[in-house]
């Protein structure tokens, strides 16, 4: 690709895409390499698990990131996803007397 020939907003949105594609592709990579050493081991006669010890876990990348489920209704920043524990500003929105169906997405 000659970006020579790229007007500065085609640029500028090529910019933009690189770092989402970068990630999609990194975490993609590894999925693969991990179904690689996964074969390589069982190929083997191995666990990957049984290879890097009882206390070590694998963790697989799925790429599927958890909704939002709950926003504030004031800063659309401070968002929640209703998993682990609540976040302070759910917290102070309770108490003081508001709802969970009120931050609801």
């Amino acid at each position: 690709m000659d970006l020579s020939t790229l007007s500065v907003i085609q640029l500028r949105e090529l910019q933009q895409q690189i770092p989402a594609e970068l990630k999609r592709r990194e975490a993609q990579e590894k999925v693969n390499i991990l179904n690689e050493v996964r074969a390589f081991a069982k190929a083997r006669g191995y666990a990957i698990e049984d290879l890097l010890g009882k206390d070590a876990k694998v963790k697989v990348v799925s790429g599927n990131k958890v909704k939002v489920k709950y926003r504030h209704p004031e800063n659309s920043e401070l968002e929640w996803t209703g998993r682990g524990r609540k976040p302070k500003w759910v917290e102070a929105w309770l108490g003081n007397g508001g709802s969970l169906d009120n931050l609801l997405v």
